[in-house]
């Protein structure tokens, strides 16, 4: 464990933890690793910390920390795995990241002059309780349940709302195989009194089921299939079915998810679509194969972070109905004291076949109770921010946190 280190700037290594994960808490990695000097910016610090993480089959965590020296420490670099089980608290979390932080900054900070000042302790195994040399038998075999109901309310004197949402799932996750299993629903109404004394109730519900299989097929490819059963007044849909074999490549192997993600994916299925009101088109039920292109990237680097996907769908027996999205969320570190963070997502419409006939009325329109005609949909955001002062980040004063 660390003695207590200098006061003097200068003497120990200068650390950036860019940590923008669960469980995360970079005040307490302030007060708890002591034996560094946190930095405001990456390009003041010797080390970069950089952590990301990814969900385990267990439904816990698994998170990667990865250790790269700048500066003076220019090409010592390390990376460390920490995994924490489902059942971990936000304390379990953030103790368990900064004790492996911790041990991985040891071979910096002794390079420093406060290195004379480390100490390394060690905590033996327990006589009475041996660490087992196979796996406790799990009774669950490897499945994760959860389930979640919530409710909100609120109101005035003539407006007054309910909104009740509750979803479970199941989940089985191995290196060979992926199960995924999950039901749905949601309610929401909203009575108004009008200046005229009269009333309006507006409701709207949805509920649904999803099926996930997935086979893994070396480091790079995977194959299954994907089914989704859904009900929405929104979406004039009475009842909805899809079945979707699919397959999958990952241009880096899967390994090297949580640093650098390039997938390609293909879809053909088939849907059944029961509408409450007739389409646009005339229907009431109808039958329809379709098939889909989806590509995802995804990087966190030093510099930043990158997520970008591109997906196409179209109607097998009518190629004029199709529908293409594209995604695009960016972090970057301009230079020092300088990010530029940014988010978009355009999509062009083809396929809104659940269209229902008619006029829709202006309740309908000012409320959003269904879905409305439209050739495109977008929405976005970019922002700007610049930090300048102190290039240290090592105190923490909590005090008036809780005033608002």
């Amino acid at each position: 464990m660390p003695a207590p280190a200098s006061s003097q700037p200068g003497s120990r290594v200068r650390v950036f933890v860019d940590c923008q994960t669960s469980g995360c808490d970079l005040d307490y990695f302030r007060t708890e690793i002591p034996f560094v000097d946190h930095m405001r910016d990456r390009a003041d610090a010797s080390v970069h910390v950089l952590v990301t993480s990814e969900p385990t089959g267990g439904g816990g965590v698994s998170y990667t920390i990865n250790f790269i020296g700048q500066r003076d420490l220019s090409g010592m670099v390390d990376t460390v795995r920490h995994a924490v089980p489902q059942e971990a608290t936000a304390d379990d979390r953030r103790s368990g990241l900064a004790r492996v932080m911790k041990l991985g900054l040891v071979r910096y900070a002794a390079r420093t002059p406060d290195g004379a000042r480390l100490r390394v302790g060690y905590t033996p195994p327990s006589a009475a309780a041996p660490t087992p040399v196979a796996p406790a038998r799990d009774p669950w075999n490897l499945w994760v349940f959860n389930t979640s109901v919530r409710g909100d309310f609120g109101g005035e004197e003539s407006q007054r709302y309910t909104n009740l949402n509750g979803s479970t799932s199941a989940n089985r996750t191995t290196d060979a195989w992926k199960f995924g299993l999950g039901f749905h629903g949601g309610y929401y109404e909203s009575k108004y009194t009008f200046s005229d004394g009269s009333r309006f109730t507006n409701y709207t519900h949805s509920y649904g089921a999803n099926h996930l299989m997935v086979k893994s097929v070396g480091a790079h490819w995977s194959i299954g299939e994907r089914a989704s059963l859904s009900s929405s007044t929104f979406l004039n849909q009475k009842l909805f079915l899809r079945l979707a074999p699919t397959i999958e490549y990952s241009v880096f192997p899967y390994s090297e998810s949580t640093r650098r993600r390039f997938t390609l994916a293909y879809a053909a299925g088939v849907s059944s679509f029961a509408y409450e009101d007739t389409t646009i088109f005339g229907k009431l039920n109808e039958v329809r194969p379709d098939q889909s292109v989806i590509a995802a990237v995804d990087f966190k680097q030093p510099w930043g972070s990158v997520s970008l996907s591109a997906e196409g769908v179209a109607l097998l027996d009518d190629f004029k109905k199709h529908r293409a999205k594209l995604y695009n969320e960016l972090d970057l570190r301009l230079f020092k004291g300088l990010s530029l963070n940014t988010y978009l997502e355009v999509s062009l419409l083809r396929d809104q076949l659940y269209l229902a006939k008619g006029q829709l009325s202006d309740e309908d329109i000012l409320l959003r109770r269904r879905q409305l005609a439209s050739k495109y949909s977008y929405y976005g955001g970019l922002g700007l921010s610049y930090t300048f002062g102190s290039i240290f980040s090592n105190v923490v004063n909590p005090r008036f946190s809780g005033i608002r």
